[in-house]
């Protein structure tokens, strides 16, 4: 054999027994038969399953659009329960206001101080989200309430008194709450303290209330840094810009709305007050307080008031009488006449309801004559603890310990008097100035003539028909302050209806 035959012999052999054996060649078809089994098996097993997962996954589709129309309705019924909530809540018309929020408030802040400062605290927080309650509706665009006030024609003659807001934290709110004035303050020169707590007191059976506050103030600087605010605000909202001068153009009218409120139809006073630490005889100190809050917040205000009749401060009842009430008032009126601005704010002074002889409401008339005063707010708080209401009631012992706390008191008990004042200050007022006589030092400056004062009427006024009286008495508008406490922020709105009522019955 040659060499290459025995060569392919070998490799020959090396194949052979490199070759399966049989029961190694036959496991390829073994194994796929087995897989083929396994595979059939399987097939077998799994089509019940998916099946049945074909008949869950039906099944689980209407549930799901169940679920998703059951999310739909949760959420579109929320929405319209929230809709509906905030357009009733917000609303001044509603009863929930006068019959829900007021006792509440009692309850939850026995101290009325307190409560005082949580209804402005939260009246401020929801005005900057806009969920503050205001008049819907604008009932007031029929014209039936409108009134001339010093030649402006505001909206209604339903205004808030001082006290309410003291601060100037939320004028914006009170007029949205539909009020054709709102006074704000009083402020004093140097922020002062007042009185020591508690300070405020009620008589919830009388609808009234005992306050010494003692006229706390953060003081004329902090009450102009806010109106100024406020004003730079409405300029930057109105398109002029946010810097001095747009200020100064809504001021001098560009925006065609009075530049006290920045609201048209309605005035914003803003009432000034002597630091209880100034020397009750030292006049000229003592117009030195009242100049100095003039020439701080006079540029934002449409009328000044000046407070010479606070029961709570010493001594200042004793400006009422004719020589320093002059000299004040007029120091008062020239400080007006000096803001730097194109129209000036009128100067109101308020004056007390116990000085009501004839003697001392003579001497107030004179003065206001003689210093050129544009009208008076009659009146202010009582020293008088009158009979309860209605007659023969008793008082629970409690309000009879509060009736022993002294302070001025406010309620309805005051309207009476208030209709009478208003009568006898018109009258004295409708026959002009009295022979002028220069006050001491001064040369008396009042012109020949001049235009009828404006009469304010502050006192017990809680309905329309009350309104309609003092206003049938002389009085230009009716201002509200205990009313509201115990009525709640939808007074304004109630007694101006019932006021269109009795004017129709009229």
């Amino acid at each position: 054999m040659t060499s290459a035959s025995a060569s392919m012999a070998w490799r020959a052999g090396l194949r052979a027994r490199s070759l399966p054996t049989s029961r190694w060649s036959q496991r390829p078809a073994t194994l796929l038969k087995r897989e083929g089994v396994i595979g059939a098996r399987y097939a077998s097993d799994s089509a019940p399953a998916a099946a049945e997962a074909v008949k869950e996954a039906s099944k689980e589709v209407p549930k799901r659009a169940a679920r998703g129309s059951r999310k739909t309705l949760y959420g579109t019924s929320l929405a319209v329960v929230l809709l509906v909530g905030y357009i009733y809540g917000t609303d001044t018309r509603a009863s929930f206001h006068r019959y829900g929020v007021v006792p509440i408030v009692r309850n939850i802040y026995p101290d009325a101080e307190d409560a005082h400062h949580e209804g402005v605290y939260w009246l401020k927080l929801l005005h900057q989200f806009g969920l503050h309650p205001r008049e819907r509706g604008d009932p007031d665009r029929d014209g039936a309430l409108a009134t001339e006030v010093f030649g402006h024609t505001i909206s209604n003659p339903i205004a808030i008194s001082a006290g309410l807001d003291k601060h100037a934290d939320i004028p914006d709110v009170l007029f949205d709450i539909g009020s054709g004035i709102v006074e704000v303050g009083g402020t004093t020169p140097l922020p002062q303290e007042g009185n020591p707590k508690p300070r405020v007191f009620r008589i919830v059976s009388q609808r009234a209330m005992i306050n010494r506050y003692g006229l706390n103030s953060k003081g004329a600087d902090h009450m102009a840094d806010v109106l100024q605010q406020r004003v730079r605000d409405f300029a930057y909202a109105a398109g002029f810009g946010d810097h001095e001068d747009a200020e100064q153009l809504v001021l001098d009218g560009a925006a065609n709305v009075p530049p006290g409120s920045l609201v048209p139809g309605k005035l914003l006073a803003v009432q000034v007050a002597k630091n209880k630490l100034t020397p009750d005889g030292d006049i000229d100190a003592i117009k030195q307080d009242y100049v100095y809050c003039v020439d701080r917040v006079a540029r934002y205000a449409d009328i000044l008031v000046v407070n010479v009749s606070s029961p709570n401060t010493p001594g200042l009842r004793d400006l009422q009488a004719a020589a320093p009430l002059t000299a004040i008032l007029t120091a008062v009126v020239g400080a007006a006449k000096n803001v730097d601005r194109k129209t000036k704010p009128y100067v109101m002074v308020k004056v007390s309801p116990d000085e009501d002889s004839d003697e001392q409401i003579s001497g107030i008339a004179e003065a206001v004559w003689n210093s050129g005063v544009d009208g008076v707010i009659v009146g202010n708080t009582t020293n008088c603890r009158p009979d309860a209401l209605p007659r023969g009631f008793e008082l629970p012992e409690k309000e009879q310990k509060v009736l022993k706390e002294t302070g001025g008191y406010s309620g309805p008990q005051l309207f009476d008097n208030c209709v009478s004042l208003v009568a006898r200050y018109r009258a004295l007022l409708d026959k002009g100035p009295p022979s002028q006589t220069a006050v001491e030092g001064e040369e008396a400056s009042v012109p020949s003539e001049q235009p009828r004062k404006v009469i304010f009427a502050s006192g017990g006024i809680t309905t329309g028909e009350q309104a309609r009286k003092v206003l049938d008495a002389g009085a230009s508008v009716a201002m509200m302050y205990t009313g509201v406490v115990f009525g709640g922020i939808g007074t304004v709105t109630r007694v101006k209806q019932e006021l269109r009522e009795e004017l129709q019955k009229k």
